[in-house]
């Protein structure tokens, strides 16, 4: 990707959009934390809603670039682990948009971030379950753990040991359901 005059200014963003939700968008903090004037922040994006947009579509780029490690995993553990951990901010900026989903933009942005997500998750799942010989049912608990997921998720349970026992609980969980898997 290359690299703009405004990059410091949408990375700054994402991670308070990450870690406060939209409500952690204040031009003059963002303007502290890049060491600028606000009116820099005014020059390049003119509003905090143009703003916002354009950190989603950061995050629809960040999700396609997410979606790329995802599928050159060979297994949940370590692999998967691996990059979910890597990729921290960015699953805690898709967990602002779930929680925000009310807002159109964000509740469309969820969506076609975790399409590629899911898409590259979906093997490697699929596999670690069990149901590789059941795709669709591989996919229907997919995307109930991702809501059961963001529900749980904080910036402070976001670890290996977390992830890890979370990954276990759900393959317990299918096994107690069909115990062929």
């Amino acid at each position: 990707m290359k690299k703009t005059i405004k990059d410091p200014w949408i990375k700054i963003g994402y991670d308070l959009f990450a870690h406060e939700g939209p409500n952690g968008l204040k031009i003059e903090l963002l303007a502290r934390k890049v060491a600028k004037n606000k009116s820099s922040f005014y020059h390049h994006f003119a509003d905090v809603t143009i703003f916002t947009e354009e950190l989603l579509q950061y995050h629809l780029v960040q999700s396609k670039i997410i979606a790329q490690k995802i599928a050159q995993c060979k297994s949940i553990n370590p692999d998967l682990i691996a990059v979910l951990l890597e990729v921290k901010t960015d699953i805690l900026f898709n967990r602002q948009l779930r929680i925000h989903r009310d807002v159109p933009s964000f509740q469309n942005c969820f969506i076609e971030a975790n399409r590629p997500v899911e898409a590259a998750f979906l093997d490697i799942w699929a596999e670690a379950l069990g149901l590789k010989t059941n795709p669709a049912l591989a996919k229907m608990i997919l995307n109930l753990t991702i809501e059961n997921f963001y529900l749980q998720i904080t910036e402070k349970n976001l670890n290996a040991t977390w992830l890890i026992n979370y990954l276990n609980e759900i393959r317990a969980m299918v096994l107690a359901l069909d115990p062929k898997s």
